[in-house]
């Protein structure tokens, strides 16, 4: 909408917006044309206006997309001082010489340290659901719901090419590989398990057996050379483990939801099954029958993720809720720490005990390494009270003390700090607190906030972006290597070697 201000400046402005517009469908662009403009009362003696007319154009092609523009400046204008800036769009040379960055970007803090993308696969043609690195190779194995099962080698000219490409009948789902026995075990969407073994040469896939595990999508596999057993999570709400000698199955156990995911621990023959009510369930699995131990519960939201380290004796959950949470098994007091940085369903974990890091991925690409070689305090138990614990004054359930008082009830909120139930007003700051795992900003009494010292606000966690959907993450502590898939078709191998410590294959930790 033309501007109510009729002078010589906005007259030649808008001369020289519709040329611009002319030259730019001339040359085969858009024809769409926008320009925002904002007035503010200015004095201009020069001119005795009234009004200083500040105006952006954006000119868009079809050869290029809003997020690739460049700056320059507005040729002459009346007003000598005016800061008025044009935007074109980037031509299509200057973005092909732009080169590609090979590495994540920071999402929340600056660092100098990151992950550096070595390669990029791409070839499936739906989702890859699983992505196994091979030890001691250049190469990796990776499933999808386009049903092939594929083993990829690095070859001579540094790209990663199928050695083998086999097609079962239903989409993958899940998969674990066996590296010393060369055995691949692969969970499909019609809730069979499939065995393969393969050559020394990754060049030839056999196949094996053919497991009844479930009678729905299989979510997890875990295979146990010690005892010989296979044992699986499906969307049928069970667990399954059976024997690979003679393929027959030993037993099941069912819960009241989907199984999501699944670790198991080879000493003691106990699986930890986390599912889609938020709860994980320590079973301990004997040939025909097994025994529940306890119920873990802390998760708002579906589990997704879960890790499980025999040396420490920790265990480590993601779900839906954004949040991870450490459960010291081996400690026997129930301990418990919650670690907080994703925006999105955390999908992936993995714990580096030689270096104390935790790696965690989440499904919007974000790549997030805490570091739990440091005291942590766990977060407390929200209280719950009436009235505000700091102020006194009464929620809106209290309707005693509302009529009492004569006053409106308020909204309780929580400190994430104490965990005390106060109103608004007493927790109208926000602060991160790393020591208890919040690495965001989150709500804090006053008193907390007061007593919250800046070095208590130092960073215990890196933020990186993997620049894809992740739903799968597999890591070679030997070599420092990451491999994530997800959805968009994409497998991305990663150098981790700058973010989770120097040579982790000597030894040596920089703590």
């Amino acid at each position: 909408m033309r501007p109510n201000v009729e002078s010589r400046a906005t007259r030649d402005l808008y001369h020289r917006v519709g040329a611009l517009q002319r030259r730019n469908r001339n040359r085969g662009g858009n024809s769409r044309f926008s320009a925002s403009f904002r007035f503010t009362r200015t004095p201009f003696t020069d001119t005795g206006a009234l009004f200083l007319l500040l105006a952006s154009v954006r000119i868009g092609t079809r050869r290029s997309s809003s997020a690739q523009i460049a700056t320059r400046p507005l040729p002459f204008l009346p007003f000598p001082s005016l800061p008025f800036q044009l935007i074109f769009p980037r031509r299509r040379k200057e973005r092909e010489e732009k080169t590609t960055d090979m590495a994540a970007e920071i999402h929340s803090r600056p660092q100098s340290s990151r992950p550096v993308l070595v390669n990029k696969i791409e070839g499936h043609q739906d989702a890859v659901n699983a992505a196994v690195l091979i030890p001691k190779e250049d190469g990796l194995i990776t499933v999808s719901e386009d049903r092939t099962i594929r083993v990829w080698l690095k070859r001579d000219s540094g790209q990663y090419w199928p050695s083998i490409y086999h097609t079962v009948s239903s989409p993958c789902s899940s998969m674990t590989y066996h590296h010393d026995s060369k055995r691949i075990f692969v969970g499909q969407d019609n809730g069979a398990l499939v065995e393969f073994l393969i050559s020394e040469d990754f060049n030839k896939m056999n196949h094996m057996k053919t497991y009844p595990a479930h009678q729905n999508r299989v979510t997890a596999i875990v295979f146990s050379l010690e005892s010989e057993w296979v044992v699986s999570t499906g969307h049928d709400k069970c667990v399954s483990w059976m024997c690979t000698r003679s393929g027959t199955m030993l037993g099941r156990h069912y819960f009241s939801s989907w199984a999501s995911c699944l670790q198991y621990d080879n000493e003691t023959q106990h699986a930890f099954v986390g599912d889609y009510s938020g709860q994980i369930t320590l079973l301990k699995l004997e040939r025909q029958t097994c025994s529940t131990i306890t119920t873990l519960k802390g998760h708002e939201g579906s589990i997704s993720a879960l890790w499980w380290d025999p040396v420490q004796r920790l265990l480590f959950s993601g779900a839906s809720d954004h949040s991870i949470i450490m459960w010291d098994i081996g400690g026997r007091k129930g301990r418990t720490l919650l670690l907080q940085g994703h925006h999105e369903r955390v999908q992936a974990l993995r714990y580096l005990q030689l270096t104390r890091q935790l790696v965690s991925c989440s499904a919007d690409g974000g790549i997030t390494v805490w570091n739990m070689d440091t005291p942590r305090e766990e977060a407390p138990q929200w209280l719950d009270s009436d009235s505000c614990q700091k102020c006194e004054q009464p929620f809106f359930w209290n309707l005693k003390q509302m009529w009492d008082t004569k006053t409106l009830g308020l909204r309780q909120h929580h400190c994430r700090k104490c965990g005390k139930a106060v109103c608004g007003k007493c927790s109208s700051k926000r602060s991160t607190y790393p020591l208890m795992g919040f690495e965001f900003q989150v709500r804090v009494c006053d008193s907390c906030y007061e007593s919250i010292k800046d070095e208590d606000r130092t960073a215990l966690a890196t933020f990186h972006e993997g620049k894809h959907n992740i739903s799968h993450m597999d890591m070679d502590p030997s070599r420092g290597l990451m491999a994530t898939g997800g959805s968009d078709r994409v497998v991305k191998i990663w150098d981790m070697t700058q973010v989770v410590g120097c040579s982790i294959a000597t030894g040596f930790s920089p703590r």
